[in-house]
């Protein structure tokens, strides 16, 4: 048995009517979204360089609004179910060439239809878990970044008295020390100054009657005494 008909496929559908290009460069690009999801359909078709990338894109954002407004679906459980190009009237042009030949051009079209469907239940809970998990990782990355930030704030006011105080100190240490030199620098004078005093000797004291009679024992004659 063959697949539903392209009619009969369930989900909210959007039509383009008579698109400007050929059928077969539409395709390539609608190849690159069948089965996405609507988000991730949407970013393929923003990067993608191809000329019907841009009304590829206008398609599925009004097959989106269609299934937000009419059916009352969320657009972040949507995927692209089915997708297709249909060739629509090609237009004939002459162009003329020489000994009064012509040559015929086909400017082409395409009708294009996109289908959108709510994603399946086991699908829909892997997409809501990986969502839970990329959230958890943001908000741990941003707790991260914040905590530095208050533990700073909370932190700076109290080092700043014992660094006032400290710088104080220092001070009054500069200060004291030249005072403390000079002090010492006295002491030591006043000892050296002390020890002098005590090695000079004092001048001993001579009585003037005891030199008289050592002069006169020492004048007199031996013979006298006898």
């Amino acid at each position: 048995m063959t697949g539903p008909k392209t009619n009969e496929r369930e989900g909210t559908r959007a039509f383009l009517r008579s698109a400007p290009m050929s059928a077969f460069k539409v395709r390539e690009v609608l190849d690159l979204i069948r089965g996405e999801e609507v988000g991730r359909a949407a970013e393929i078709l923003e990067f993608c360089e191809r000329g019907a990338a841009e009304i590829v894109g206008k398609v599925l954002a009004s097959a989106v609004a269609n299934a937000a407004n009419n059916d009352e679906l969320d657009p972040e459980e949507l995927y692209v179910s089915a997708c297709f190009a249909d060739e629509a009237k090609t237009q004939r042009r002459m162009r003329p060439r020489a000994r009064g030949r012509a040559t015929r051009i086909r400017k082409r079209s395409a009708h294009i239809t996109i289908i959108v469907s709510r994603l399946p239940e086991d699908r829909l809970a892997r997409l809501r878990a990986k969502r839970a998990a990329e959230q958890a990782v943001r908000r741990g990355r941003r707790g991260r970044a914040a905590a530095p930030g208050r533990a700073t704030r909370r932190r700076a006011p109290a080092p700043a008295l014992p660094a006032a105080h400290e710088h104080e100190h220092e001070h009054a240490e500069v200060e004291e020390a030249p005072v403390a030199e000079a002090e010492a620098i006295e002491a030591e004078a006043i000892e050296e100054e002390s020890i002098e005093e005590e090695s000079i000797e004092e001048p001993e004291v001579v009585d003037e009657a005891d030199t008289v009679e050592e002069a006169e024992a020492a004048e007199e004659p031996e013979g006298s005494e006898e």
